[in-house]
């Protein structure tokens, strides 16, 4: 919390996205036979599988456990995540009359989110939880493609070729992502991350025209609850600079950029997290730690650095790899 808001600290803290399972043993263990919606909707499951590698890797924040379709599902969205393919959406939203069928949420429509958050903060003590929700870009490319998609294809082509009916679509899914994240924080959540899985697809230009002004309007919202906000995409190097400027506190850098480089991009008042490329977690030792080193070295040029990897946690990866790393970080960051 000291990094995100830019003011000293006793080492660099660190957390991993994805961290909520993937690679842990115990979390396959729990999830058999449960499918990821129903696991992101059932307080018992969301409290432990966030707290499973808070446990074991001693991270210095949890993330919580859900999923970016969680509240699109949860306003009556027919929708699922496939295992091995992701978010599937029945009814593709194309038309004005397909946008109909996407209420806006409200807080009676994931009481579930409001227990599960209780459970966690009464758990986790001293250490924050860090809310999670999708940005509308990426929300809206899932909605209007029907599933993941490569190229973006049909998502551009509303964008540009009815810019009302995409600027509708997503300032409902503005609304519905500040109410998740809203929900979170009056529960307890201490910080909040906002993530544009997709939003590397756009160019420059494209994205502060049909995309920043969306995400701006999720981040405000909560700005005015007091919590720092984490802002990150994937490709977004180009971005780094406007993404900061939506409303982020402190800005995501995948593994793609340099560190240095994307501090000169994003400027003095911003925090950064990141950024080491996740497949260096399967290289020697002496390679993961001179890369982290370096990484953690690059941070203290950055008026607050939280380290974290460029991208989530591949599910091959040893979990004994990232509890050394926590435990590296902490030690060659210690002031």
């Amino acid at each position: 919390m000291q990094a995100a808001r830019r003011r000293p600290v006793p080492h660099t803290p660190i957390w991993f996205m994805r961290q909520a399972g993937r690679s842990l043993p115990e979390y396959r263990a729990l999830r058999a036979g449960v499918g990821m919606l129903e696991s992101c909707r059932r307080p018992d499951l969301v409290a432990e599988i966030t707290m499973q590698p808070v446990r074991r890797h001693g991270v210095d924040a949890a993330i919580f456990f859900s999923d970016i379709v969680v509240p699109v599902a949860a306003v009556g969205l027919d929708i699922d995540i496939v295992a091995g393919v992701g978010p599937v959406v029945a009814d593709p939203i194309r038309t004005w009359k397909d946008l109909e069928r996407l209420p806006e949420l409200t807080p009676q429509d994931i009481p579930d989110i409001t227990e599960s958050v209780r459970l966690l903060v009464a758990e986790l003590g001293d250490t924050p939880l860090i809310g999670f929700a999708g940005a509308p870009f990426t929300l809206a490319s899932y909605l209007v493609e029907g599933g993941p998609s490569r190229n973006h294809l049909l998502t551009k082509a509303l964008m540009h070729g009815d810019p009302q009916l995409w600027n509708a679509l997503c300032a409902r899914l503005a609304q519905i992502s500040a109410t998740f994240l809203e929900v979170q924080i009056a529960a307890g959540a201490s910080a909040v991350q906002l993530f544009d899985s997709w939003a590397g697809a756009c160019s420059r230009a494209d994205y502060e025209r049909y995309v920043r002004p969306h995400s701006a309007a999720v981040l405000a919202a909560v700005g005015e609850l007091g919590v720092p906000r984490i802002h990150f995409g994937v490709g977004t190097g180009e971005l780094l600079a406007s993404m900061a400027q939506a409303g982020a506190d402190v800005v995501g850098v995948d593994y793609r950029v340099a560190l240095p480089d994307a501090i000169a991009r994003v400027g003095t008042s911003y925090a950064v997290q990141g950024n080491l490329d996740p497949a260096l977690l399967f290289a020697p030792w002496e390679a993961l730690e001179r890369e982290t080193r370096r990484i953690v070295a690059q941070g203290l040029s950055a008026p607050g650095h939280i380290f974290n990897l460029g991208h989530g946690v591949l599910p091959e990866t040893d979990p004994d790899v990232l509890t050394r790393l926590v435990d590296l970080v902490h030690e060659c960051s210690a002031r």
